[in-house]
């Protein structure tokens, strides 16, 4: 059951049009700040972060602490999910 439960976070994590917007961006750039998604991806910070955390619970986005900044990276399984997407074009 829970290998369902896992399946169901990264589906979530890219089952919706902005989050597949944000995986295209840490495709092309990495060590994004959440203020960089929003202003490049035109959103507001509270819905781009909402977007984000349910990539990183899918383990989709990987976060990196530096001081007080948050940056993203595109992971490893969001590359592969990046892939598949692509392929259903």
């Amino acid at each position: 059951m829970k290998k369902y439960r896992e399946l169901e976070l990264i589906a979530k994590g890219f089952a919706n049009h902005r989050r597949i917007q944000v995986l295209e961006l840490l495709s092309r750039e990495t060590d994004v700040s959440l203020v960089e998604i929003a202003d490049r991806l035109k959103m507001n910070v509270k819905t781009a972060s909402d977007h984000v955390r349910r990539m990183v619970l899918g383990g989709l986005v990987w976060k990196k602490t530096a001081g007080n900044m948050v940056y993203h990276t595109l992971s490893p399984r969001g590359k592969s999910i990046l892939v598949f997407l692509r392929k259903l074009e």
